[in-house]
């Protein structure tokens, strides 16, 4: 009879816990929708902020609970060691669900930034072809990709609400900020102002953004090799770490058993991470 209380009992501790951060949830949630955190916003296009709030909170008390079933495994007696090392892999685990949504943001903002030239271009031919620009611009959201086709769908929904072009690509350029799309907003602007011909104006940005295009590739190609270095200078000691493990598991287990060892993991983290901004920074170059 004593398994089935134990049964009984874990199936409401349980129950009781979902219930808990099901509440922990909601309550996050409407703290979110009152402050209108900008973050959590631009995450909307990939993850609802409930669904983000509840893969944060699942995510990382089932990274907590491994960490600390593997360090009972590996023969950490005292909870004083095991229970915050725990917490800190859990408190990583709630990082890095947020940093993973973050990173997919960041690819789909250099996506679009990659796709500024084709814009440009597309609208120059058009309007040299006899288009007003309202019409180059649905020519050209017809024929580009993603994620610049969904951009310029939202720009012509919008200026079928009455917001002039202009109006509407500085609206871009607040959604999706980078300075090549701020040349085109800008140019865009004062020439409908001035009555200009926007035409050749945009023939004049095309040639400037092709070439700060080839720069910034040149650029980045020559600082490949220092972001590479960076990262694996960065790795370098959790591998020496797993050789050394494996090779003598009794000459590292007090690293992992001992408080002075996860200190002296935590000192190393900070060193690693401290090392790995400032070459980062070094490597850097803003243009």
């Amino acid at each position: 009879m004593e398994w089935e209380y134990t049964i009984i009992i874990f199936l409401s501790a349980s129950v009781f816990a979902f219930l808990v951060l099901d509440m922990l949830v909601r309550y996050l949630q409407e703290a979110l929708e009152l402050h209108r955190n900008p973050r959590y916003e631009e995450l909307r296009r990939f993850v609802e902020p409930r669904r983000l709030l509840l893969t944060r909170v699942f995510g990382a008390m089932a990274v907590a609970c491994v960490a600390f079933l593997l360090q009972l495994a590996c023969g950490v007696e005292k909870m004083a060691i095991a229970v915050p090392v725990a917490v800190g892999f859990g408190v990583l685990a709630w990082r890095l669900v947020y940093l993973y949504y973050h990173q997919k943001l960041v690819r789909r903002k250099e996506a679009f930034e990659s796709k500024i030239l084709d814009l440009a271009m597309g609208l120059s031919n058009a309007m040299h072809s006899g288009l007003s620009l309202g019409q180059a611009v649905e020519s050209v959201a017809h024929r580009i990709g993603d994620p610049m086709r969904e951009e310029l769908e939202t720009l012509l929904q919008e200026y079928r609400l009455n917001v002039g072009l202009p109006e509407a690509f500085q609206r871009l350029y607040q959604r999706m900020p980078c300075e090549d799309l701020h040349i085109l907003a800008t140019a865009i602007a004062l020439t409908t102002r001035s009555g200009g011909s926007l035409a050749e104006v945009l023939e004049e940005i095309v040639d400037t953004i092709r070439k700060r295009t080839e720069f910034q590739g040149r650029l980045k190609n020559m600082t490949a090799a220092g972001r590479f270095e960076a990262l694996m200078i960065s790795c370098a000691p959790l591998a020496c770490f797993v050789l050394l493990f494996l090779i003598d598991p009794s000459m590292m287990r007090p690293v992992v058993t001992t408080g002075t060892g996860w200190l002296a993991v935590g000192g190393a983290c900070v060193l690693v991470g401290i090392g790995y901004s400032v070459l980062k920074k070094i490597i850097t170059i803003e243009v």
